[in-house]
């Protein structure tokens, strides 16, 4: 790809952009949010058409792909990071969708269908039955199925962008295998990822792109975290850690107005919370759990896919029901029935999917930022000039990609996606701030800037439980650390206890020492 253009309403994406990929090697592309990543390889697949630029392809100069069959057609295949399935249909349909093998007689087999699409689950790791509806399948597993649809083209060129973000390590193991035997095979693959670490455990070559421009193309093997990150984001990102953080014993002295400190006692108490019988409740079951999260405290909630994290705060914030068990804010019971009863209490909540529980995507980025604290704009009528005031002053803050916060949330960027959804809990500044998974998908400068916004939260007052598959993330910044399995709390461990390791233990119920 040589000299490629594209220009949005408002918004040049591309501007004399270049990338050149070699059959047999996994090369890398790295930049912010809104840097152009998804907009190059959207026009690679087809979706976009450029308005500038040459593409030459497998021997054939200055190509046009049309629409995302002919890209399909002429061996290109993409994951996306927005999943790109169907809950209503089955796994094996998902896959084989609008290629499905069909009999004499023109009816779809389905037996060689979902043969075909077992042996694709399991190249990728994934033990489902091909006939499971894909609506049963957690996040981390329809994304497995995105990646055996793209393998199932058995392309020439596979593009993979952020196809980690929803899956475990072992998940995460599994696709580098399958990875590194398309590189193996003479296939060449692009790996688009936030994670530096993921870059240089798989990629030979990276490229940089930052605000719509080629920064440079480098060896993986003579490449550094620091220069990429510089040559990302045009600075040094200065380190992120807690300036005051709890004691081991998940307590804090915090200074009185009448001068000396007080202990701070939790803000959020949850006690013995359980799940409804089998068959009632989605997800996993939840069994006895019970934690506290205090006053500026930063508690990460880990654990392996299907542990029962996302269930939990659920339940908390009074979108799951529960059988028994009791959840306290602030010293005083909760009824939680409802999400507006844990509004109400104090508790805010930024879910694992952001796009179909968290945001209004036709609506602009000043009201989505406004929607969860409206009364503060009007009682009446909401002021339009005080919500987008508020808007842009989150908009600098946490640098999110836009060019007016008028704009649709859906124009932005995945991580510019999160980023707002982030704002609008950090605008209404609630007592207690569950956050799941508040960095997926989001860009190194953008993953500092949030976690600095936490860590201002927690150090302001605010009980922060954050769940989060990023260990390096759970260890930068949180005071204590619980770990879940089965659903059921496995253990926990301070600052000064928590190792990748032991919490990897606790997670897959292998470790020998008792942190309960």
């Amino acid at each position: 790809m040589s000299g490629i253009g594209k220009q949005f309403p408002g918004v040049r994406a591309l501007d004399d952009m270049q990338l050149e990929v070699r059959a047999g090697e996994v090369h890398a592309i790295v930049g912010e949010n809104g840097a152009g990543k998804s907009t190059l390889m959207h026009i690679l697949a087809g979706v976009y058409r450029p308005d500038a630029g040459q593409i030459n392809f497998a021997g054939r100069r200055d190509i046009s792909i049309f629409d995302e069959q002919e890209a399909q057609r002429l061996g290109i295949a993409i994951v996306y990071q927005e999943r790109s399935l169907f809950d209503s249909l089955t796994v094996a349909e998902n896959i084989f969708a609008g290629r499905q093998p069909v009999s004499f007689a023109g009816w779809i087999d389905r037996r060689t269908m979902e043969q075909g699409a077992r042996r694709l689950l399991n190249q990728v790791g994934l033990d489902v039955h091909p006939a499971t509806p894909l609506s049963e399948l957690s996040s981390a597993q329809q994304q497995l199925v995105e990646i055996a649809k793209a393998l199932s083209l058995d392309a020439r060129l596979i593009i993979f962008d952020e196809p980690t973000a929803a899956l475990t390590e072992t998940e995460t193991h599994t696709l580098f295998g399958v990875i590194r035997s398309l590189r193996a095979a003479g296939k060449a693959v692009i790996y688009i990822s936030h994670r530096l670490e993921e870059i240089f455990a798989i990629a030979d070559r990276v490229t940089v792109l930052k605000d719509g421009r080629w920064q440079g193309t480098i060896p993986a093997r003579e490449a550094t975290p620091q220069e990429l990150v510089r040559r990302m984001v045009g600075r040094e990102l200065a380190a992120i850690g807690r300036t005051k953080p709890f004691a081991n014993d998940g307590t804090r002295n915090v200074p009185t107005t009448m001068g000396g400190t007080r202990n701070v006692p939790a803000t959020l108490d949850v006690q013995g919370l359980t799940d409804l019988p089998p068959g009632k409740a989605k997800g996993a079951r939840l069994r006895d759990v019970s934690l506290q999260v205090r006053a500026g405290e930063i508690i990460a909630l880990a654990g392996l896919a299907g542990a029962g994290r996302t269930e939990t705060a659920l339940a908390i914030f009074g979108a799951r029901p529960f059988a028994s068990g009791h959840i306290a804010v602030a010293g005083r019971f909760a009824q939680i029935r409802n999400v507006p009863d844990a509004i109400a209490a104090g508790i805010g909540y930024l879910p694992e999917d952001r796009k179909e529980a968290g945001l209004f995507l036709d609506m602009s980025i000043a009201h989505n930022m406004a929607a969860a604290g409206l009364p503060r704009f009007g009682k009446i009528v909401t002021s339009r000039y005080v919500v987008e005031q508020a808007a842009e002053d989150y908009r600098r803050r946490l640098r999110i990609a836009c060019q007016s916060v008028r704009q649709p949330v859906r124009s932005l960027s995945g991580g510019n996606q999160q980023k707002v959804l982030l704002a609008k809990w950090l605008l209404v500044e609630p007592r207690v701030l569950i956050v799941d998974e508040p960095t997926r998908g989001v860009d190194v400068g953008g993953k500092a800037e949030v976690h600095r916004l936490l860590i201002e939260l927690a150090e302001r007052g605010t009980a922060v439980l954050v769940i989060s598959s990023d260990l390096p993330e759970v260890l930068t910044i949180a005071d204590r650390v619980v770990v879940m399995a089965q659903g059921r709390i496995a253990g926990e461990l301070s600052r000064a206890e928590a190792t990748e390791e032991q919490i990897v233990h606790l997670a897959s119920g292998t470790s020998a020492g008792n942190h309960a």
